[in-house]
């Protein structure tokens, strides 16, 4: 069973702070140094009742500080007593992030950490290891390899959380962590986090939690407040010529998702032939190739990292100004977690997304979970052409305008945004 929290009366007021959800004044003082003055809702809802020790499934859109969620309790709850606290993470980019946002807090109580990953040394881990890190944050075969060689004591585990917790469950996943469960002790508190979470991953979580309390901010599935979103549809030959395009409109930094590793790599040489810097970042890339590509990014180095869908939920870079969808995702679920890498912690952002002609099923499934209409824009070197469907979908009609054209569902509009046709 699954239980709905409920806030005292007035706690949904604006005037939010940190004071006054439990936290251990000693925390406190730490955020403010931090500069953290103001919960997000996720915080101001799920903090208070992590550190009372109840199990929390929490969800949330992306960039609305569901890591300090989840640190904060984990931090003051094992300075009052013993154990470790374990996080796991799909991505290796992901459970660095993780571990950095750890560190502000826990550092100040003496508290170590280890970042236990695939792709870096061992031997660095085992040392991180042995120096008695409190807080575990693990990618979960990295994890796996570390209790086959005796390395993390699993039985000494008294809260694990895990993050985007749909991933974590899914098909991918399922067999490593149900493999880690059955080595963690039964009495532990278990948290979970994401912006999607469907409800076949509910019934397995509710398996592994005891009466957890689901906190949720938004509908599963809702996209960052402050994203506005743009649809293109194009045929395959023709995106390059698109992006071109698009990149010359925008100045700040580009994150292009790519559906493949190959495909990654050949967009990546197309946007350097267009004059532009641009790095990539996957699963074929080493470790240290990916730090380079992502700091690269975040200096300014790169205008547009090109990446796979292991960058959807690993990367949170200030200031991302568009993302753009070269490939639609494969799963719904990721294009909400790909465009929330913008429009991060109250700034605006944008997303654009091209879709081929006989796409029309995948955005419409998009369309579903969002439960919102994508805007459909005119491509910016084709000045009057509609989109209609046909048994067969999208497909593309030159037309001349006339006042009365009767707007199909994929009309491009004279604002460059498409009309419901209802």
């Amino acid at each position: 069973m699954i239980q709905k929290n409920a806030l005292p009366k007035g706690q949904d007021s604006p005037e939010k702070s940190f004071y006054g959800l439990g936290i251990a004044p000693k925390i406190l003082d730490i955020l403010g140094q931090i500069k953290f003055k103001v919960p997000t809702p996720i915080q101001f809802k799920a903090i208070p009742l992590a550190i009372e020790g109840k199990d929390v499934i929490g969800i949330a859109q992306t960039g609305t500080g569901k890591t300090h969620s989840f640190a904060i309790p984990m931090v003051q709850r094992l300075a009052q007593k013993k154990g470790t606290g374990l996080v796991l993470a799909p991505t290796r980019e992901l459970a660095i992030q993780i571990d950095e946002a750890f560190q502000d807090i826990a550092h100040p109580f003496g508290m170590k950490t280890a970042c236990l990953i695939g792709g870096a040394p061992m031997d660095e881990q085992v040392q991180a290891l042995r120096k008695n890190a409190r807080v575990i944050i693990a990618t979960p075969g990295r994890l796996i390899d570390h209790i086959g060689q005796w390395n993390v004591l699993p039985e000494e585990v008294t809260m694990l959380v895990l993050d985007e917790a749909d991933r974590m469950l899914d098909m991918g996943f399922a067999p490593q962590i149900e493999k880690i469960l059955r080595f963690l002790p039964k009495d532990r508190q278990t948290m979970l986090f994401s912006a999607t979470i469907p409800k076949e991953i509910m019934e397995i979580a509710a398996k592994h939690m005891k009466l957890p309390v689901s906190v949720e901010v938004a509908p599963s599935g809702t996209t960052a407040e402050l994203v506005t979103q743009e649809l293109f549809i194009v045929k395959k030959e023709a995106k390059t010529k698109l992006l071109s395009k698009i990149l010359a409109q925008y100045h700040g930094p580009v994150l292009l998702f790519s559906r493949t590793k190959h495909g990654a790599r050949k967009i990546a040489r197309s946007i350097s032939g267009l004059g532009y810097s641009a790095a990539e970042i996957h699963s074929n890339r080493s470790l240290n190739q990916r730090r380079e590509a992502l700091e690269g990014f975040k200096s300014g180095r790169y205008k547009v990292l090109v990446a796979t869908d292991i960058a959807a939920r690993g990367i949170d870079v200030t200031g991302i100004e568009v993302v753009i969808n070269y490939d639609l995702p494969e799963d719904a679920e990721n294009y909400v977690h790909r465009i929330g890498r913008t429009a991060r912690a109250g700034q605006r952002g944008h997303a654009i997304s091209f879709a081929t002609p006989e796409q029309k099923s995948d955005v419409r499934d998009i369309e579903k979970l969002i439960r919102s209409t994508l805007p459909l824009s005119k491509r910016p070197e084709i000045k009057h052409e509609r989109f209609i469907e046909s048994e067969e979908g999208a497909v593309q009609v030159k037309h001349k305008r006339h006042r009365n054209t009767r707007h199909s569902r994929f009309h491009s509009s004279k604002t460059g945004h498409r009309k419901p046709h209802r």
